[in-house]
């Protein structure tokens, strides 16, 4: 099993910027990809943006131009930098991890930050 933990969210006016972290760790022997998901009060949760182990980007629509996802490989981190925030923004982020581990194939999400962008 793969252990993430976030972190970064908070409030931010709209138009400002957060920065979220995301470290996994556990029995790890490779991460395939890692990415950024988010659930808004009411809604499913949605893909926002995810990282291949060769540094391939996705971009939900919704976000494109505004966020940047890279990642670490060396010390198994992803970010995810959140710039002009609007307050459809606002969700629980959580962060994913898909790989292969030392007790099989996994697919696991962190506990989630609270991003709210309101004045």
């Amino acid at each position: 099993q793969v252990q993430l933990v976030e972190s970064g969210g908070g409030l931010v006016q709209p138009g400002g910027s957060l920065r979220l972290s995301c470290a996994a760790s556990g029995s790890i022997f490779s991460i395939n990809a890692m990415g950024w998901y988010r659930q808004a009060p009411g809604k499913q949760r949605e893909l926002v943006a995810t990282v291949s182990s060769d540094n391939n980007t996705y971009y939900a629509d919704s976000v494109k131009g505004r966020f940047t996802i890279s990642r670490d490989n060396a010390k198994n981190t992803v970010h995810l930098q959140m710039n002009s925030l609007k307050p459809e923004d606002t969700a629980i982020y959580y962060c994913n991890a898909r790989g292969l581990g030392y007790g099989g194939e996994y697919d696991d999400y962190g506990q989630g930050t609270q991003v709210t962008v309101s004045s």
